[in-house]
C-alpha cells in the first residue's frame, strides 16, 4: 500500500518561518491583521512565491498599498472608494509597466485616413449604456501583455457590429497582437492602427477560433482567413471635445486613450473616479456609456482589460465634463475613435 505523507506540517512550519523572519524585520507595531490581511490576499489570488525573501519583498509592498488604500479612502469628499485586488503586491512602477500600454500613433503610422465625424448636429440620450442593448462582451483580461490597445479596439468593433447587424461576437485581440505590424505585440500599439489592420484584413476572426495568450505571437495566416465580422472605416472623434464624445458615444462604444499612471487607478473600485491624473496617455479602454449620478456629477462608463476583479466588476465610472479640462480627465477625449461596421456579418 502506497504511504502519503501530508505536506500540511512542512507548509504550517515554512509560514511561521516566514512570519517569524517578517516580524523580526519589521516595526514593533506591526499589526496582525495586516498579515492575516496578506495571507487572505494570498489565497484570493493563488499567488505563488519563488522564495520567501521574495514573499517578504511582496508583503511590504502589499503594505504600504494596503495603508495608501486606507488612507485615500478617509479623505473627506472623495467620490470614489479604493479597495485591494490582484495588484496589490505590486508597486505603482511596476503595475505600469506591466498592464498598460497605449502609444499615440504618429502621422506615419495612418495608412488609412479616417472618416469625417458625422455627429455634430445630433442630440444625445441624458445617459446610455451600451450593456442594457447587448452590445458589450463580458470583460476581459490581457493579463501581463500591454495589449489594451487590442482589446480597447475589439471592445468597440464588438459593439459597432452588434449595433449594426444584431449580433454580438466576442473578437479575438490575440489576432490583432500576432498580426498588426505598424504596433508592438506585447510591448504596445493604438486602437487606430487595429481598425486599419481590419479594414486592410477584411475582417476579425473571434476569440474562440483565435484565442487569447497574452504573448507576443507570430500571424497566422491559416487563422486571419477566418472572418467573423469586419468594417470599412474608422472615425477619429474631434479632440478636446466631450460633447462630441457623447455624441459619438450615444451611437456606439469608443475607444479612448487615458493616462493610467496613479495609484488610485491601479486600486480603484467603485464610485465616480476624479483623479488624480495628468494627460500622458499610456493605456487604452472603451467608453460603454454615459450617465448623471444622483448628486447630480456626470460620469463615463469605461470597459476596462484588466479582469472582473478590477473596479466595478471590471468597469470604471469616471468623471465626465470637469470643469477648465479640455483635454477631458486623464486625458480621455484626447484620442477617441469608432469603428464603422460593415453592413455583413462576416466578410
Amino acid at each position: 500500500m502506497a504511504t502519503f505523507i501530508s505536506l500540511k506540517p512542512l507548509a504550517l512550519l515554512l509560514g511561521f518561518l516566514f512570519w517569524g523572519l517578517v516580524l523580526a524585520t519589521s516595526s514593533s507595531n506591526e499589526s496582525s491583521l495586516m498579515l492575516v490581511e496578506f495571507e487572505k490576499w494570498i489565497n484570493d489570488h493563488g499567488r505563488v512565491y519563488e522564495s520567501e525573501a521574495e514573499k517578504s519583498k511582496r508583503f511590504n509592498i502589499f503594505k504600504a498599498n494596503y495603508e495608501y488604500i486606507q488612507e485615500k479612502n478617509k479623505e473627506p469628499g472623495l467620490t470614489y472608494t479604493l479597495g485591494l485586488n490582484e495588484f496589490a503586491d505590486l508597486t505603482n512602477e511596476e503595475f505600469v509597466a506591466r498592464y498598460t500600454g497605449a502609444l499615440p500613433p504618429t502621422d506615419a503610422d495612418v495608412t488609412i485616413p479616417a472618416e469625417p465625424f458625422k455627429f455634430d448636429n445630433m442630440s444625445a440620450p441624458a445617459s446610455i449604456d451600451w450593456r442594457s442593448y447587448g452590445a458589450v462582451t463580458p470583460v476581459k483580461n490581457q493579463g501581463s501583455c500591454g495589449s489594451c490597445w487590442a482589446f480597447s479596439a475589439v471592445a468597440a468593433i464588438e459593439g459597432a457590429v452588434r449595433l449594426r447587424k444584431g449580433t454580438l461576437f466576442s473578437l479575438s485581440e490575440q489576432e490583432l497582437v500576432d498580426c498588426v505590424t505598424t504596433c508592438y505585440k506585447c510591448k504596445g500599439g493604438w486602437p487606430t492602427s487595429a481598425f486599419q489592420w481590419v479594414i486592410n484584413n477584411r475582417g476579425i476572426a473571434t476569440e474562440a477560433y483565435y484565442p487569447y495568450s497574452a504573448t507576443s505571437g507570430y500571424c497566422n495566416g491559416n487563422l486571419v482567413s477566418y472572418r467573423a465580422a469586419s468594417i470599412t472605416g474608422y472615425v477619429n472623434v474631434p479632440q478636446y471635445n466631450e460633447m462630441a464624445l457623447m455624441y459619438a458615444v450615444a451611437m456606439q462604444p469608443v475607444s479612448v486613450l487615458l493616462e493610467a499612471t496613479s495609484t488610485s487607478f491601479q486600486f480603484y473600485k467603485g464610485g465616480i473616479y476624479s483623479g488624480p491624473c495628468g494627460t500622458t496617455l499610456n493605456h487604452a479602454v472603451t467608453i460603454i456609456g454615459y450617465g448623471v449620478a444622483g448628486n447630480g456629477m456626470k460620469y463615463w462608463i469605461i470597459k476596462n482589460s484588466w479582469g472582473s476583479t478590477w473596479g466595478v466588476g471590471g468597469y470604471m465610472y469616471i468623471q465626465k465634463e470637469v470643469y477648465n479640462l479640455p483635454a477631458g480627465l486623464c486625458g480621455l477625449a484626447m484620442s477617441p475613435s469608432y469603428p464603422i461596421a460593415s453592413p455583413y456579418a462576416s466578410a
